[in-house]
């Protein structure tokens, strides 16, 4: 997933360019897909996308988020697993991460871990998620340097390791479903409200006297 522009909803879509040794690969199928502006770190149609893919029967199906936030979220209610992925520069940041990212998290890879005081983050990292484990899941921490493919063994182990302990987030995970059938039920009945539409009339009205955007909004409801 690529963040779209607020303006015309483009995207760069570049994936392919940073996975140049994978592309061309007979055996990799690679979807750019833009988030068109919705929430969540996703595109409004990942699930009819990751549906159709899972079909194909690859024997693993990775999606990446434009990048989650305190509440974007959405990818641990489709997901079986979810990899957070953080930076040693982050350190700083470890005991005031929102808890959102700390409970999707099933695995957190370390990248870029050669950079300085990157075992002192891990470190502190394993502590914080020793201190939420359950008897079934202790969140691991793995360390890994992607353009040299370090780490990547032991990564693709906990991906396998964790897909014994799934059942465990049936509860959170259809609470995360019902949040996205939500907005999906929200997105297809905006369907009718033409955007541009809607912008030419604010641009019509915005100057006049006693512009009131609700007034707009109550004719839409």
């Amino acid at each position: 997933m690529d963040p779209s522009s607020p303006f015309n909803f483009g995207a760069l879509l570049g994936d392919r360019i940073r996975m140049a040794n994978h592309f061309s690969d007979p055996n990799v199928y690679i979807r750019s897909m833009a988030s068109r502006g919705a929430l969540g770190g996703l595109s409004p149609k990942i699930l009819e996308a990751a549906d159709i893919i899972r079909a194909a029967g690859f024997d693993y199906l990775f999606i990446e988020t434009v990048g989650v936030g305190q509440s974007e979220v959405e990818i641990a209610g489709i997901a079986d697993t979810t990899v957070v992925v953080v930076v040693p520069e982050a350190g700083d940041e470890i005991q005031t991460m929102k808890a959102g990212l700390m409970e999707i998290a099933s695995i957190f890879a370390v990248n870029k871990s050669d950079r300085p005081k990157a075992d002192e983050f891990v470190r502190n990292l394993r502590l914080l998620a020793h201190s939420r484990a359950t008897t079934e899941w202790e969140t691991p921490v793995v360390k890994t340097v992607a353009f040299r493919g370090e780490g990547i063994d032991e990564l693709v182990k906990a991906l396998d390791a964790h897909r014994d302990h799934i059942h465990e987030n049936n509860e959170r995970k259809s609470l995360l479903l019902a949040e996205k059938a939500w907005q999906l039920i929200q997105y297809k009945r905006m369907r009718q409200v033409d955007r541009q539409g809607l912008l030419a009339e604010i641009r019509r009205h915005m100057d006049e006297p006693g512009f009131n955007i609700y007034r707009i909004v109550h004719r839409y409801s």
